[in-house]
């Protein structure tokens, strides 16, 4: 029986009184579902719900009496002072919501909660209270009042514990800085346990990559300091003594598996500081080979034998049968932008396959190298039967897409700016697409790129370019040129290291020789009147001032004026197995470019060139380079036009200007028409070092270099020059003819060709910064060596000589590139 009298409920011998909006058979069920007849156990169960603000629990002969005093209920939550973060953002923190139950309890975790979002978020000496404001007919607004502080980051980063590497050593291999003065302008000193996790990872594998195979971190812990005004993480290492890598060997216990055989497929040898990667990749190589032998279910596994003493672990590659079981079923979770089949994809076994774990680890780490995700978890599961399993792939999808600003000076170009927009995950199906619009002193230009990783279905990256490019040389040859094409690319990866790309370009060339009042550059062709010498209004011509005097193009690009085009087929074979690709510290890297054009188009030519580092640390921070590079050029057909050689500078030797080095017409100008070469090699070698006293996390290095190389023969022109009034070039130069028609008696249509295959050297020092805007470096060069250009005479056509230096390469002892991003 039942019987309802105002707020007063009474039903199996429990007595509720005073609530108004919480149901009492709800009061009652912690009375009668409970299964506890305590009144004080009642009471603190009631409490816990947070709807009350009051409780007592009383019995009256067979009745127990629950009297309540009901909180009010929250009509909204608000937040006042925040700026920096959003207050969507803060009120999916907080625990108390509209027309929830007001708790001044709450209220302060929610305090709490709320000063964790803004010490995670990097300001955390932020002060935050709340407030109840009370509304008619029991409600209340919960108001948070902010008063936001400046950012507070990772003040210090300690390690204890550690010997064979510094503390700034290992901070440096962390994504988590230290403040320092350019914490305006970076957010990697804000403190976020799921990063330091990550970065511990990377101290982790960097010490079992350098021989370190006992290496464990025993602690990590992370305060908020007041004093300091923020962050403090202190992590404690054992690194245990280094390895070297011991006997080697393969146990196949696998029938018809000879061992020998995969002996040679092990990445690890005798002699070797041990290294985990390097045995992790022989996992991967062995079980590959032997499931292409038949042995689905075969597994890998190594067997390390320490020896203490002599520091050494023999390691044994020991492969065997494994359990027979099958991938029932793979489940992507997580995932709400990216594509289920981008993630499966990765894995080298589907669902009905036999399981292997090397593959799965190997999935991990490629989704992890992607960059698509926050983070990446896979784990396994029983499936319906002891023979088969579930892999669970989770993953958090992360942004993607940038939208950049590029700005920066360099020697070559002047002021350069740049606008792009790229994605690397387009779509969510793992495509990269970037555009890009290029505007400078000297150069413009835009460029499009699409790449598909994986082609058809196979791990082939396949991609087009287009691009148009405008360059103003008129600062080393009297010349404009445009380039407008499109790129078709296949790239194959054959190893970790080594891939294979074909490729196939079509462009056309458009040069122009600018002729106005300001350039005057073929005006020895076309006369411009007042403005070239010997014209009706303009100053008399003579030896001293005529057309050439005032800047002229070579006739060897009057002869290339127009647009040409190259259809051009390739093959880059490219090596790389650098320890960090942003900052090498150890590794090579290497590309060789075979080049054919003449599938169709004007130009017709052979091209192969190559370019290898080498870096080493030979000490902590102390970084060698090694550089070697070649190229040569050879036509196939007609000579090769001008534009089809190489033009090098200071990416060949520095100190050096940018088209500074090589053959040159010296007759226009002593040392400004650079024709290009056909042959050129160089060879570098570089120190690059640490400038102490200053924060590591400052990206900034110093280096020193010495660079040698050459470039030479000029493949332009006829050698049999049949214009008997074109005059005589000066000793230490050739004349060549060219097909292009003169009306000065200044210029004719025969170049003197200056072509010295000497070697030019030079010695420099360097500063490199690693700014968070962007890459920046500074070179001071001095020349040891080069072409001085030599003393003589030139015949001009109409009789008159010129007695003087002609010849020569250009230097330029300071060079600076660089760019901000933002």
């Amino acid at each position: 029986m039942v019987a309802v009298s105002g707020s007063v409920v009474f039903a199996q011998s429990v007595l509720v009184q005073g609530n108004r909006r919480v149901d009492a058979e709800t009061i009652r069920s912690y009375v009668t579902g409970q299964g506890s007849s305590n009144p004080q156990e009642i009471r603190q169960n009631l409490m816990a719900t947070g709807l009350f603000s009051n409780v007592q629990v009383s019995r009256r002969g067979a009745q127990t009496v629950v009297s309540v005093q009901e909180n009010d209920t929250i009509n909204r939550v608000a937040f006042e002072g925040n700026r920096r973060l959003k207050g969507d953002v803060l009120l999916g923190q907080v625990q108390s919501k509209a027309r929830g139950p007001l708790s001044q309890q709450l209220i302060d975790a929610d305090v709490e909660r709320l000063k964790e979002v803004y010490r995670r978020a990097g300001y955390g000496l932020a002060t935050i209270s709340g407030r109840i404001q009370p509304l008619p007919n029991g409600r209340s607004d919960v108001v948070f009042t902010v008063v936001e502080s400046g950012k507070t980051g990772i003040k210090s980063i300690n390690f204890a514990g550690n010997g064979a590497y510094s503390s700034s050593r290992l901070r440096g291999l962390m994504t988590s800085t230290e403040s320092n003065f350019l914490s305006w302008i970076k957010t990697s000193d804000v403190y976020d346990p799921d990063r330091i996790n990550s970065d511990l990872e990377l101290v982790r594998r960097y010490y079992l990559k350098n021989g370190y195979a006992d290496f464990r971190i025993v602690s990590s812990d992370a305060r908020f300091d007041d004093a300091a005004g923020g962050w403090v993480v202190d992590v404690a290492v054992d690194e245990g003594p280094q390895y070297r890598v011991g006997n080697v060997s393969v146990d196949s216990r696998l029938r018809d598996v000879d061992p020998a055989a995969l002996q040679s497929l092990v990445n690890t040898s005798a002699g070797d500081t041990y290294n985990a990667e390097a045995v992790e990749r022989s996992l991967v190589t062995l079980t590959t080979e032997v499931a292409k032998r038949g042995y689905a279910f075969a597994q890998v596994r190594p067997r390390g034998e320490r020896d203490a003493a002599g520091q050494q672990i023999g390691i044994t590659y020991v492969v065997e049968e494994g359990p027979r079981v099958y991938v029932e079923r793979i489940n992507v979770r997580g995932n709400t932008r990216t594509r289920d089949y981008v993630v499966r994809r990765e894995l080298d076994l589907g669902e009905g396959d036999a399981y292997n774990k090397v593959f799965v680890d190997r999935a991990e780490r490629r989704l992890n190298n992607l960059g698509f995700f926050n983070k990446v978890r896979i784990t396994n599961e029983p499936g319906s039967a002891p023979d088969r399993v579930v892999v669970n792939i989770d993953v958090e999808d992360k942004a993607t897409g940038s939208f950049s600003v590029a700005g920066g000076y360099s020697t070559s170009d002047g002021i350069i700016g740049e606008v792009s927009l790229s994605e690397s995950n387009f779509l969510g199906r793992g495509q990269y697409v970037r555009i890009a619009g290029t505007m400078g002193q000297r150069t413009q230009g835009i460029d499009f790129s699409f790449t598909e990783p994986y082609f058809l279905g196979h791990r082939i990256a396949a991609g087009f370019d287009l691009f148009s490019k405008f360059n103003d040389n008129t600062n080393v040859g009297y010349f404009e040129s445009r380039v407008t094409g499109g790129q078709v690319r296949f790239s194959f990866p054959i190893t970790e290291e080594f891939s294979i790309t074909p490729r196939y370009s079509i462009y056309t060339t458009e040069i122009k020789i600018p002729n106005s009042y300001s350039k005057p550059y073929n005006d020895c062709s076309v006369p411009l009147e007042g403005i070239t010498p010997g014209t009706l209004t303009g100053t008399p011509a003579s030896t001293a001032f005529n057309c050439l005097t005032n800047g002229e193009a070579t006739v060897a690009v009057k002869e290339a004026q127009g647009t040409t085009l190259t259809s051009l087929v390739g093959l880059n074979f490219n090596y790389n197995s650098l320890d960090n690709y942003q900052s090498p510290r150890n590794g090579f890297i290497a590309e060789i470019k075979p080049e054919f054009a003449g599938v169709g188009g004007d130009s017709k030519f052979l091209r192969v060139s190559a370019d290898a580092r080498y870096y080493r640390e030979f000490l902590e921070d102390f970084v060698g380079i090694a550089r070697v590079q070649a190229g040569h050029v050879q036509a196939t057909g007609d000579d090769l036009r001008m534009i089809d050689h190489y033009f090098l500078g200071p990416t060949l030797v520095r100190g050096f200007a940018p088209s500074g080095i090589g053959p040159r017409d010296v007759l226009n100008d002593p040392t400004g028409n650079a024709l290009g070469g056909t042959t050129y090699f160089g060879g570098s070698l570089e120190v690059q070092f640490p400038i102490f006293g200053l924060p590591r996390d400052l990206g900034l290095k110093g280096a020193v270099f010495a660079d040698a190389g050459t470039l030479f023969n000029y493949d332009g022109g006829s050698k049999s020059v049949t214009n008997p009034n074109f005059g005589a070039c000066p000793a230490g130069s050739e004349a060549r003819q060219f097909n292009v028609a003169i009306v000065s008696g200044f210029q004719s249509n025969v170049a003197c060709v200056r072509d010295k295959n000497i070697i030019r050297s030079s010695v420099g020092v360097s500063l490199l910064w690693q700014s968070p805007l962007g890459p920046i470096r500074f070179d001071y060069a001095y020349a040891l060596s080069k072409d001085d250009g030599q003393f003589g005479t030139a015949v001009l056509p109409n009789g008159q000589t010129i007695t003087g230096k002609f010849g020569g390469d250009r230097t330029q002892a300071f060079r600076f590139s660089g760019g901000a991003r933002f």
